[in-house]
């Protein structure tokens, strides 16, 4: 029972270091805007050009676009530092419900079901809706019965997806990125893409055109997003944006956007200089990834050395807590506990973890349950003999299992735990939907920079392959050397 006591503080002193960073993540996730704060924090999707974009100034990866120099504005009329959080479109509104992120600005349209939930600012800009094709298909699609029965591609939680739920046996293919459904069209997974003209207009090309068909929508407005109730903030944004358009600079500002969105990148580049011309951006991606898979195994251990003694204890209630962890934490998916533990605990608690925070504790607590099961069978493995000698020279249970038990089912067991921390660095990629700036975001934020969809990933792919290659030959050494102490 000693033993399980000590695990048992080492648990909730983990817990408490993530509680007690928890307010870091407040500062910077929410602002005290009735006092001028500090911060200002905005929630946008990154891949909305010319409203929100990805482009790489001076060699550094910065996010820019109309939207953007808006929330400047209006940081700079609060006294405010802004700080942006990219993130899913379809992630903005629970961000915001949470106070995650104090406003959205990410070209939304105030919708009657989204002005439930959350407040809108006045109208700043108005756009049209239109139709993508690739550009053999221009004629095929003269109106908008034409696009019956089409499979069309969405942005998932826009106004776009709404308007295409309006076609009659129309198949949509609902997804975060824009640069995600022009991938569609052009690999024909799509006929037909619903987007704003304004942002259609920086992928036309030799291979993408607009269609006859328009929607009924003609325009869509769109609109800052601010948490319900919070006035004075929404007095301030309106304030700002009726400054803004009295001087005429919201359409100076979508202008240069759309020039900034114009100077494309070179797309004939191959995979090598691809790589070198990204190679800071793939470097911060693995500096993350490690630091979430070193992390979330250390606790992981921690855990399932924790969970793994309660199942074997004598004691029932122990047995089935540990029990129900397993079977839960193993039944369920790890995206679905990111959730849970990103948005779901904010909403209900009012904790906010950051993104990093959130990435730490899904792995640990996921990869605790795989590693309880695998101490579990190593613990088991041990001849029982060994504990019943220990006992019988007069060591206590927690003292036995603790130096004559736990060191030979450690060593059992170390090909397994190595196979998970393999396994923990493949999956923290998952990490990447709540904006996490692991090796799959960046990937991600390189195929919007460079329209390509192919070759990022082929490099992520490869850092992901060195990655667990190197760590799988460092173990394999790690285990002969074991294997030859025990020889000795």
């Amino acid at each position: 029972m000693k033993l399980i006591s000590r695990y048992t503080v080492m648990l909730l002193t983990f817990l408490l270091f993530l509680t007690a960073a928890a307010p870091a993540a407040l500062a910077s996730g929410t602002t005290d805007n009735s006092s001028g704060g500090k911060k200002l924090v905005l929630g946008t999707s990154a891949d909305f050009a010319p409203y929100e974009f990805h482009k790489v100034i001076n060699g550094k990866d910065e996010i820019v676009g109309f939207d953007i120099a808006i929330a400047k504005e209006i940081a700079a009329d609060l006294g405010a530092e802004l700080v942006i959080e990219d993130m899913g479109f379809d992630g903005l509104l629970p961000a915001l419900q949470s106070g995650r992120v104090d406003l959205v600005v990410s070209g939304m349209t105030p919708t009657d079901e989204r002005k439930k939930s959350i407040d809108f600012s006045d109208t700043y800009y108005k756009s049209k809706q239109v139709i993508m094709v690739r550009n053999v298909d221009k004629d095929k699609y003269p109106d908008m019965k034409s696009l019956e029965n089409v499979k069309i591609g969405v942005q998932k939680g826009s106004i776009q997806e709404t308007i295409g739920q309006k076609i009659p046996g129309a198949k949509l293919t609902s997804l975060d990125k824009i640069s995600d459904i022009v991938l569609q069209l052009q690999t024909k997974r799509v006929d037909a893409a619903i987007v704003e003209d304004t942002v259609a207009a920086g992928y036309l090309d030799d291979i993408i055109g607009l269609a006859a068909a328009v929607p009924d929508e003609e325009q869509a407005e769109a609109a800052v997003g601010i948490r319900k109730g919070n006035t004075e903030l929404l007095a301030s944004v309106n304030k700002t944006l009726d400054r803004l358009k009295s001087e005429d600079k919201i359409n100076q500002m979508v202008t240069e956007a759309s020039l900034l969105m114009a100077d494309k990148v070179n797309k004939s580049q191959n995979i090598f200089q691809l790589f070198w011309e990204y190679k800071g951006l793939y470097a911060t991606g693995i500096g993350y990834t490690l630091l979430l898979s070193a992390l979330g195994v250390i606790f992981g251990v921690i855990i399932g050395l924790i969970i793994c003694l309660f199942r074997l204890h004598n004691m029932a209630i122990l047995r089935w807590i540990g029990t129900t962890y397993v079977e839960v934490i193993r039944g369920t998916p790890m995206l679905v506990q990111l959730m849970i533990i990103y948005y779901g605990v904010s909403l209900t608690f009012g904790i906010n973890f950051s993104a990093l925070q959130a990435g730490i504790m899904t792995l640990s607590i996921n990869s605790g349950a795989y590693l309880a099961e695998i101490f579990r069978a190593g613990i088991q493995g041990v001849d029982r003999g060994q504990l019943e000698a220990a006992r019988s020279l007069g060591m206590g249970r927690g003292a036995a299992m603790r130096y004559i038990i736990l060191p030979q089912a450690f060593k059992a067991v170390l090909p397994a735990i190595g196979n998970e921390f393999v396994t923990i660095i493949k999956e923290s990629s998952i990490i990447s939907v709540i904006g996490m700036v692991d090796i799959m975001y960046q990937a991600s934020v390189v195929k919007n920079l460079t329209f390509q969809g192919l070759n990022p990933f082929i490099i992520a792919a490869a850092i992901y392959f060195v990655m667990t290659f190197i760590l799988s030959k460092l173990l394999g050494r790690l285990e002969r050397k074991l294997g030859a102490s025990d020889r000795r």
